[in-house]
Formats: C-alpha cells, structure tokens, sequence
C-alpha cells in the first residue's frame, strides 16, 4: 500500500535575512494573499510557488486559459531558491552534452533553444510593460583564470557548430577587463543574447498577472503531507486540498520525500551583496549588466546590480543533512568570509567597500546536472521537478512547458520528452555516509580550486575525493581528472 508522503516544514527566513532582491523590491515586506482555511477541490495543485510552480501555471493557462488551479506556498511567493539565486539568465548551450546524454542530440538542441526562446520571452514580457525583472540583455561571460580552466568549453561550441547555432563568442584579456572591470581571467567568451535579472521580481511580477487571470494562491500555506489516491489529498496546517494531480515544485525542500532524496542531494550558495558603488565601479570601466561567471569547480558568479552594486555568489557546497533545512540555510555568517575573499582577489581596488547584504540558498542538485522530473513510482498523479544545480531562470520557462502538458494529459512534442521519467538516474549514497562523503568530497574541491587558480599540480588523492562527487557517467566512461 502507498505510504503518505510528509513534508518537512521550512523556517522561513527573518526579514534581515532576505536576499538583497526580497529586501531592495519589498522593504516593508511583501503584499501577501490569505493562507487555506478549510478545504477545497482542485483540478490541479501546485506546491510551492517559486518560478517553477508559476512558471508552471503561466504555461497550463497559455494551453487551457479557463482552467482551474491552486498553488500552495509556505511563505510567500519568491521566498525561496527563486528569489535567493545569482540573477544569471542565460541559455541551455553550455550544457548540451549533459541534455544530450538524457534526451539524445535532436531534442537536446531542441530545449537549449526553447532556453533561448525564453530569453526572448523575458524581453517581450519586460518591454510590454507586463511585468518588470530588471532584465539586462548585456551577455553572460565566463572567463578562464588558471591554466586548468583553459578552452574547457570548445567541446560545447563544436557540438553546437555541428547544428549551426553559434551562440558563443570567444574574449580575449583586454576584452574582458574592459567588460568586467577585472583582470582575473585572460581568456573567455560570451554569450551575448543572454544577461541578468532580479529573479524575485519576475516571480512576483508572475504571481501578479496569475492572480489576475483567476489562480487561486495560498501564502503561509505549508504542506505537510499528501495523502495517496485519486484524487489526491494534501494536507496543510489550516484545511486540506483535494486535487486530481499535484506537483511539487519546491526545489530542495523536495528532499524529504524520500523516492526523491534517493537521486538528489542538497548544498547550500552564499551569495554576497556591497554597499553602492557606481562610481567606483564606473571608473573599473565595468558599466553593463552582465552576469558573469568563472570556471573553477566551486563556480564563482557575480555581477553589477541596477543601483551600481557588486553581487558574488559561490557554490559552497556546505551538505545539508538528511535535506533537513533550518535557519542556518537561510544566513550562515560563517560562510561569507570566504566569498568576501574571493571579491577582494576579483577587484583588489574594491577591499574597502561594505557588505551590505548576505543570505544563503539551498541548492537542489542530482547527478546529471539537468532537472529531474517526473512522476512518484507508485503515485502516477504526484509529480515532480527538481535538481536545477543552480541554473534556472532561462531553464524553467522551458521545462514549464513538459509539466504543463504532463499535467493536462496532453500528447504533443512537450508531453513526449525524454526528460520526464528519466531512465537514466544515479543514486546518491544514504546518509551518514552522504554527509561524511559530501564533507570530505568538499574539502577536496575547495583543495583543488585553490591549487587550480596557483596553477600548481593537484595532488592524486584531492584527484579521487573529486571523483567521488556524483555525476552520471556513461557506460564505459572513466572519472576525469
């Protein structure tokens, strides 16, 4: 007999410690709708109202524009990894060996350039007027800064060749100093229809016009279990929602459903913010909203906000045991000194400036690198998304467009992809040992970035604790290096 799934309950965070996008757009806290009282029927139910459940809606009414849905949010919409993230837009061709790997090579080009399409969706939804995000179409760059990062991504752009998409460009030293402001890397490229956002404003700007066309959404509405059958009934601290078929949509938080938290495994982003600084970042010659990223493992992304301040994230990749999130993983102080570091080596001119801002994002992460979706082995109207490995924004609106189909029974090329129910999934290790191995698997990495960015040799065994980092391999395929 199927089990009820429980939920663990999230600790919303206080408001100091919101991202710089929650607190910059809603100082005094954001407009919020009433939370369920009592119970309901639903078609569809939505758990988790980030972009990915928004997103989601937006594409069920684009197919079926009377149709009825609920969305559930334990806190309020954005709150979580959708409005905690770097702000990066850019498009799925970075990884299309991963996507092919899944899909095969015809629908691997086919999503990265629904990615692109979204990007295009971004500008239009920005420039009507309809919602605002802050979009700079200004590129994305992704620099080399040792020896080790050097050419890493020519496989991308010969595959990419091979289908006459050129979506990259090659940036010599000079080039990049004068688009970033930094003489860290000496080689790169860009993506130049790509750039950046203030991704907390695209979910409110999507909860708004959601609301508008008659989706129901439920703020301070926490699920805390789903119990078995059709249809489906989810229980939440104040009624209960009867629906016919359920996502969830709630990124780490996801990792308490225990067939989930077999393939995905949760780490925690520290994101930094400075006080404003346009001036002197003017005079760095760094003036556009492009989002920018390093390539060393532990990646380093960053950019220039609107208002002339220097956001820095990093992966810290700090585990989290038994996908149990509480405060810590909302603000973790202990782990800003480190990214402040790597902000004073970026732009050594800059030691002086204040942090104004810092918050920690929960990182939903599963081997293939490319989101997990599907249904719950023995619960076919429960479904699921996950594993976005911090990469989301131009992915979402894309990936939106499978769950939307999935979820209306409609059989077109979106309903038929390769990357719902995937077959080819790697299973994470149990804890305690996933935790004692995420810990000393990190410890390695960051070894090994260090030693990367001295361009000094990387000793065997940092080599193999690297290699224990789950990723799926290909029969026949080694560890690399």
């Amino acid at each position: 007999m199927t089990s009820t799934l429980k939920f663990s309950q999230p600790v919303p965070a206080r408001p100091h410690e919101r991202s710089f996008w929650i607190q910059s757009t809603d100082p005094t806290g954001p407009e919020t709708s009433a939370p369920l009282r009592g119970n309901i029927s639903t078609p569809i139910a939505i758990v988790g109202g980030g972009l990915t459940g928004l997103w989601t809606a937006w594409r069920i009414l684009e197919q079926r524009p009377e149709q009825q849905l609920v969305i559930l949010e334990a806190d309020f919409c954005g709150s979580g990894a959708s409005g905690r993230n770097g702000g990066q837009v850019h498009t799925w061709y970075g990884s299309l060996g991963y996507l092919r790997a899944l899909v095969g090579k015809k629908e691997a080009i086919e999503l990265a350039r629904a990615t692109a399409d979204a990007i295009d969706e971004f500008e239009e939804l920005q420039q009507s007027g309809e919602i605002d995000m802050d979009l700079r179409l200004d590129g994305w760059i992704r620099g080399a800064s040792a020896k080790a990062h050097e050419g890493i991504w020519e496989g991308a752009a010969a595959d990419l060749a091979q289908h006459g998409d050129t979506p990259y460009r090659p940036l010599d030293a000079e080039e990049l100093k004068e688009r970033t402001g930094s003489a860290s890397s000496y080689e790169g490229l860009i993506e130049d229809r790509a750039g950046s956002m203030n991704p907390y404003k695209l979910a409110r700007g999507l909860r708004k016009r959601l609301m508008e066309k008659g989706v129901t959404i439920y703020e301070g509405t926490p699920v805390e279990a789903i119990a078995p059958g059709r249809p489906a009934r989810l229980k939440t601290p104040r009624g209960v929602v009867t629906a016919d078929q359920v996502l969830i949509a709630t990124n780490a938080w996801a990792g308490s459903i225990p067939e989930i938290n077999r393939y995905m495994y949760s780490v925690d982003g520290q994101v930094i913010v400075t006080e404003p600084i346009p001036e002197r970042l003017d005079a760095l010659g760094w003036k556009s909203g492009a989002s920018i990223a390093d390539s060393q493992m532990q990646v380093l992304y960053w950019q220039r906000t609107v208002d002339g301040r220097v956001l820095l994230g990093q992966g810290s990749g700090l585990p989290i045991y038994k996908a149990k999130l509480g405060p810590k993983n909302n603000r973790n102080p202990k782990l800003v000194p480190p990214v402040v570091r790597e902000l004073h080596r970026l732009y050594p001119s800059l030691s002086d400036v204040k942090i104004d801002y810092d918050w920690v994002g929960p990182i939903d992460i599963v081997a293939t690198h490319i989101p997990m979706l599907g249904t719950l082995e023995q619960q076919p109207n429960v479904l699921y998304a996950v594993g976005w490995s911090g990469t989301a924004l131009a992915q979402i609106p894309a990936v939106a467009r499978i769950l939307a189909s999935r979820l209306l029974g409609i059989d077109d090329k979106w309903g038929r992809s390769k990357l719902f129910n995937q077959n080819r999934r790697t299973r994470i290790f149990p804890e305690p040992l996933r935790f004692i191995g995420a810990n000393l698997v990190r410890l390695a990495v960051i070894n090994r970035v260090r030693r990367e960015i001295q361009n000094k040799r990387v000793d065997p065994i940092t080599k193999f604790l690297v290699s224990l980092m789950p990723r799926y391999r290909a029969p026949g395929e080694v560890a690399p290096d």
